[in-house]
């Protein structure tokens, strides 16, 4: 069965519930592999499909406190090797969250993600912290910080961090 095609802009949501821990993402079994395989595993344990199925561009939206648990910096990494344009979770554990935006994967918080239903297409406006659903509407998320979207349309701190040490 071939998948409906997605524009350019716009990625399909791939909905998960409240307390998502960072090992549904990185497993602890893998911690020392290549981020490629790594990916291969990320959240399957919650939607087996998940790593076969997710294109770049996809939108993860999950229930309260996405990224609790271990510090691992390979939980943001594996869903945004796999493509993931983005996170959008009512709240999120604060080491993920900032783990995310250091490489560059854009984490935004919006309290109500009840219309954001799994499979619907989402195109992210990340300087108005936006959500426009490919029915027109929008969903509107926290604003994110300057500081924070200069690191993430930089592509994450290093590559942020090495603009600015070249302009001096």
């Amino acid at each position: 069965m071939t998948e409906p095609s997605v524009p350019a802009t716009a990625g399909r949501i791939w909905r998960f519930g409240d307390n998502i821990d960072t090992d549904a993402m990185a497993p602890a079994v893998l911690m020392k592999a290549a981020p490629e395989v790594l990916a291969a595993h990320c959240l399957k344990s919650l939607r087996p499909e998940f790593p076969d199925r997710v294109h770049p561009g996809d939108v993860v939206v999950a229930g309260a406190n996405f990224g609790i648990g271990s510090s691992r910096e390979q939980a943001p990494q594996a869903l945004h090797q796999l493509g993931v344009r983005a996170v959008v979770a009512p709240s999120f554990g604060g080491l993920f969250y900032r783990n995310a935006i250091n490489l560059g994967l854009p984490v935004l918080v919006c309290p109500d993600t009840s219309r954001l239903a799994d499979g619907m297409l989402a195109t992210l406006d990340l300087d108005h912290a936006v959500l426009q659903l490919g029915d027109g509407t929008t969903v509107a998320c926290e604003p994110v910080p300057v500081f924070l979207r200069e690191i993430l349309h930089a592509g994450g701190l290093i590559p942020h961090l090495k603009t600015k040490l070249a302009r001096r």
